[in-house]
């Protein structure tokens, strides 16, 4: 290859990197854990119809637990959470499992096919399941009852299940626990049985507002005493609680009452310390249930995941002393741990998302799944790494090649607050652009709002930079990972303040000369279409184009057609209703709808009970499309955040036109825009 790259337009580079690679290139992985020695993690497969596989690999290679066709995922809180627990250290002994299209609870032996072991609810999905743990032979977890599928009525309870199956016949040997709030944790069950330990919050806040840190004596009977607040309150959000794995009776809880989710040790008499104090997060909002980062180990150190805006893995020891892994990972997902080890998601600049085992005895991080040369995971004959660490596959994946090189960047909005961002550059390694063109770039705006996005390695970021399209990531106000003061930027401020950041963000690239002022877009789904909406409608001169993936955009609609874990979510980034009636008004995207002149692509799945297809029809009746030229593409069967390959891929052609129309290039190969 000559080391002389050849011009072409921005916009215009071929890519080997399609919209089918891009939809199924990056592997959700998920859920890691441990049954007997082998590393087990869930597996979304895009080609079965965004099934969840529970995978492992062994000796011979990668293969699925479970026989074909089983669906290991919960829906609780509509987000999910933990799906799977092996039940002892053995793997003889099986595990269990919610199993997708019925939400029961599932128990599941080697060389036998899964039995349940819950009772069907009045309809597939009333009753779900999530975050085990087992107590003598029964199943302690969460459980949930929504009224119907849009799951706007809930009721939650601990509750314990017989795992000799008996509880699937007969519903009366499922045993209440506790419901000391609306929402809760699965339980987290002290060494020796004698307590109990979960979090819990209410309405209207939001798990990384307010919970309480809930303790409760185990009785004889199996049944529980009284529980007791342990840590958390107004204004303190504990994210996660996990016993010692040494007898002592401290509950090891990430708390943030100085501002920051920091490790906190709790005493049996209920005196609290915190065990590494620095302005630094060591957990995270509490989207899914049971979410971990921080691991008791049997040698009474703690596996713990921190940092600003990226996430290390480390040890911290008994001295308050943190010592982090030598590996280049900026991301750490669903980690889990047998007391020795940790198994995690680890992703970073340069490596898509693969799952790890880290040994804290001789510090090495080994790849256990990793992405193939054409974007999918590893076929199940791929040798597993050697013994020395070597890198575990000869080939590089091929379209990491055609990969950005992202790097950080923090601007001032107009009130002089920091405004963090992620840049992904235009790249490919065989062309560049003119002397005298500016890349076009795209601004993301991530979902939640109260999440995230990371930098890291991304195919459908590299379907965009890989063809001269620069994307910037940005981290608005309310984002996650800065600390609660950061976070708090949004409360009452939604659609304001991450409008303001993101403007800020293209602005910044606009005047460093990176970005051509003429041919800037924004993306986003979820909250992230809020903001994009929101951002074309009050900022109609700097946007040229937008795509706009299952938004919310009428708050007030919203309030009630959404599912019961965020229905107050609006209490905090905007405000009480009906008390802030105005506020409401005021901070919609669909108030200045009617000065929409941007052209835009909307994406919806007609299954969303998050952000149900009402929401975007909104939109759409207050748009004229002879004045704004508009595109909806609508996907049966998907719900919120798409997980079929076809629909991924339909999405990204679709947003690839617009771009091309809108932004002034040719693509070097005209994408064909049919939704499947």
């Amino acid at each position: 290859m000559s080391d002389t790259k050849s011009v072409l337009p921005y916009g215009s580079w071929p890519s080997p990197i399609e919209a089918d690679d891009a939809a199924r290139g990056d592997a959700l992985l998920e859920w890691v854990g441990f049954l007997g020695d082998d590393v087990c993690w869930t597996e979304v497969l895009p080609e079965e119809d965004g099934r969840s596989g529970l995978m492992r690999r062994t000796a011979e290679g990668v293969e699925e637990v479970l026989p074909s066709g089983w669906d290991v995922r919960t829906r609780v809180i509509e987000y999910g959470g933990r799906p799977w627990l092996a039940l002892s250290g053995r793997a003889a002994d099986g595990l269990v499992f919610t199993h997708g299209p019925d939400q029961r609870l599932h128990r599941w032996r080697p060389g036998s096919d899964p039995v349940p072991l819950s009772p069907p609810g009045a309809w597939p999905g009333e009753l779900r399941y999530a975050d085990f743990a087992v107590h003598g032979d029964e199943i302690w977890c969460l459980r949930e009852t929504v009224a119907d599928d849009t799951a706007r009525t809930a009721r939650r309870h601990l509750v314990a299940i017989p795992l000799d199956g008996s509880a699937a016949e007969d519903p009366s040997r499922v045993r209440e626990l506790a419901a000391t709030h609306h929402f809760m944790t699965g339980p987290r069950i002290e060494p020796g049985g004698d307590r109990v330990a979960w979090l819990g919050w209410d309405h209207p806040d939001m798990p990384w507002d307010t919970t309480r840190l809930m303790v409760a004596a185990v009785l004889p009977d199996g049944t529980l005493g009284a529980p007791a607040v342990r840590m958390g309150g107004e204004g303190e959000a504990v994210t996660q609680a996990d016993w010692a794995t040494d007898g002592s009776g401290t509950l090891y809880a990430v708390s943030d009452p100085d501002g920051w989710w920091n490790v906190h040790a709790v005493d049996r008499d209920g005196g609290t310390r915190s065990l590494c104090p620095r302005p630094e997060e060591f957990g995270e909002a509490l989207w899914r249930i049971g979410l971990r980062w921080c691991l008791p180990l049997l040698d009474g150190t703690l596996a713990v995941i921190h940092g600003v805006g990226e996430r290390r893995l480390g040890i911290l020891g008994a001295d308050g002393v943190l010592t982090d892994f030598a590996d280049p990972a900026t991301e750490w997902h669903f980690a889990a741990t047998d007391g020795r080890r940790i198994a995690a998601v680890a992703s970073s600049p340069g490596r898509r998302r693969t799952v790890v085992l880290a040994d804290p005895a001789d510090g090495s991080v080994r790849t256990v799944r990793a992405p193939s040369s054409e974007g999918r995971s590893l076929p199940s004959d791929a040798p597993a790494r050697d013994a020395d660490g070597a890198a575990p596959y000869a080939r590089t994946p091929a379209p990491d090649a055609y990969a950005t090189t992202p790097y950080r960047r923090t601007y001032r909005s107009d009130d002089g607050e920091p405004v963090h961002v992620h840049v992904y550059p235009p790249h490919h390694p065989e062309f560049t652009g003119p002397g005298d063109e500016l890349p076009p770039y795209l601004v993301l705006a991530h979902g939640g709002p109260t999440s995230r996005s990371h930098l890291v390695l991304n195919q459908e970021i590299s379907y965009f930079t890989s063809r001269g399209i620069g994307v910037v990531d940005v981290q608005y106000g309310g984002s996650t990972g800065y600390g609660r003061a950061y976070r708090e930027r949004l409360r009452h401020r939604w659609g304001l303040t991450d409008v303001q950041d993101c403007a800020t963000a293209a602005r910044g690239l606009i005047a460093e000369g990176i970005a051509d002022p003429d041919r800037i877009a924004i993306r986003g789904g979820s909250a992230g279409g809020w903001t994009a909406v929101a951002s074309i409608a009050a900022e109609p001169g700097l946007y040229r184009a937008a795509a706009v993936y299952y938004p919310v955009l009428d708050p007030v609609s919203w309030r009630e057609e959404t599912h019961d874990f965020e229905s107050r979510y609006l209490d905090g980034l905007i405000g009480p209703w009906p008390d802030a009636a105005d506020r409401y008004a005021h901070q919609s995207p669909l108030r200045e709808a009617d000065r929409i002149r941007t052209p835009f692509v909307l994406l919806q799945g007609l299954d969303d009970t998050v952000c149900p297809p009402a929401q975007a029809e909104r939109l759409l009746q207050r748009i004229d499309p002879d004045t704004v030229p508009y595109r909806c593409l609508t996907f049966e069967g998907e719900g919120h955040g798409f997980r079929r390959s076809a629909t991924v891929a339909a999405s990204l052609r679709a947003e690839l036109r617009l771009y091309a129309d809108a932004l002034g290039f040719t693509p070097a190969a005209a994408p064909s825009c049919s939704p499947s």
